[in-house]
């Protein structure tokens, strides 16, 4: 018999998380290799566009992880867009995630009124389509071998 139940519950969270990372280091040889050396944190990996005025033009906010760069967040003001400014920052996180962290590959999400095809024509590849997520949208995950 098991009661269930719905409630938001931070140390339950808790529990619940660092059993599942016992339970995948003990079935994975890459993780349990990772375990307790410093590729196995993610390290938060963030990119600024500044205007003249000091205010934020734009931002990428992503991590690494292992080999990966996965961008969370792109965005570029509408004053600026088109003007090239947020491949400069995509261009600079994958810099800083290739030469300083030694990441080959990144992956991102986007939905398809936002930028699939500017990803693409930076070279990235789409691996993953969700439809109707959310409903009425197409979400895709996208990545690209860092060079």
């Amino acid at each position: 018999m098991f009661r269930l139940e719905t409630e938001v519950d931070k140390d339950r969270r808790a529990v619940l998380r660092s059993r599942l990372l016992d339970t995948n280091t003990a079935a994975s040889p890459v993780l349990r290799a990772l375990r307790g050396t410093p590729a196995e944190r993610e390290a938060p990996l963030h990119v600024w566009a500044l205007d003249q005025a000091g205010e934020l033009a734009g931002g990428l906010v992503g991590h690494t992880w292992t080999a990966w760069l996965h961008v969370t967040h792109l965005w570029v003001d509408e004053r600026h867009r088109g003007a090239g400014l947020g491949a400069r920052l995509l261009t600079e996180a994958e810099r800083v995630a290739r030469e300083e962290r030694g990441c080959t590959r990144v992956r991102l999400e986007t939905w398809d009124f936002q930028a699939p095809g500017f990803y693409r024509r930076l070279g990235y590849e789409v691996v993953c389509t969700i439809e109707d997520y959310p409903p009425g949208c197409t979400e895709y995950t996208l990545t690209k071998r860092l060079g």
